[in-house]
């Protein structure tokens, strides 16, 4: 497996601060290096694309080369204001505008234990805050606030790419004994034991607090929080080919996202907040 294409921004000797701005395949990214964890941020999107803790191997995925326009396939995408196809508008974008637009880094500091952001995004009657705590661990919540006078729809998820040796060799549990839905055969589904992923997989399982994920060829085991939120997506494109990504690329990585609302959608009055989370840390 190849190193994290974002590496390139941390093998100089040179002292780095904590934060840093630079231009990479046509984006503003912040890169953060702390004694705790490095990190990359795409201003676009606020979308964090490299996570690594101090001594480990990175635990995002990221795509080795961006398109020119458009969203970056890795990380942890932010999908809002609507989550997959939009439900009637065939024309606008998957998984809405968020990830497509420019968010503003509010704030960012640093303290021993590792580093806190806030990127925020204001869009028509509505002003989302993106949080992100990173250290030994990684905490990122998005809060969605309706400031329109009529009741709105909306559907978010917390889209991540998790960085494995090889998706035919791990295994994801916690989902055992759980009614989910499996989009691909369009019928019901209900693991008996640790799921492994033989071929395209999505499948949804509604409230699924923790999944760990188990690597054994990297000897690693990570715990997936998706907090509160009403589904636990698992995804992976299997054979099927990924625009801009190569087929050796596509064995690195697996998704296991945290999403609300992609039902019926999300029903916000005027002034009530949205949230939703997602949280890793390390088991083994």
């Amino acid at each position: 497996m190849p190193e994290h294409p974002l590496h390139r921004f941390f093998s100089s000797q040179r002292p780095r601060p904590t934060f840093e701005w630079e231009r990479y395949q046509q984006r503003d990214v912040l890169i953060i290096d702390h004694p705790r964890c490095q990190a990359v941020f795409s201003r676009q999107g606020a979308q964090l694309l490299h996570f690594q803790p101090a001594g480990e191997r990175p635990w995002l995925w990221c795509a080795e080369q961006w398109p020119q326009v458009g969203a970056i396939r890795g990380g942890v995408p932010v999908c809002w204001p609507w989550y997959g196809r939009h439900p009637s508008e065939d024309l606008w974008p998957a998984h809405g505008w968020a990830r497509l637009l420019d968010w503003k880094l509010v704030d960012s500091r640093e303290d021993e234990e590792g580093v806190s952001l806030k990127w925020r995004l204001d869009l028509c009657d509505w002003q989302v805050d993106l949080h992100a705590r990173l250290g030994n661990r990684m905490e990122l919540s998005l809060s969605t606030e309706h400031q329109d006078s009529e009741p709105c729809q909306l559907s978010h998820a917390l889209l991540a790419y998790w960085r494995i040796s090889d998706v035919s060799e791990i295994a994801l549990s916690g989902l055992e004994d759980i009614e989910g839905y499996d989009r691909l055969s369009r019928q019901a589904c209900r693991e008996d034991g640790a799921l492994k992923l033989k071929g395209g997989c999505q499948k949804v399982y509604p409230g699924t607090p923790r999944v760990q994920l188990q690597d054994p060829a990297w000897e690693r085991e990570l715990c997936i929080d998706t907090g509160d939120s009403d589904d636990t997506v698992v995804w992976h494109p299997g054979n099927r080919p990924l625009m801009g990504v190569s087929g050796r690329e596509c064995q690195g990585f697996v998704c296991v996202e945290a999403a609300s609302g992609s039902g019926e959608g999300l029903s916000l009055a005027p002034g009530q907040r949205a949230h939703l989370r997602l949280q890793a840390h390390r088991l083994s």
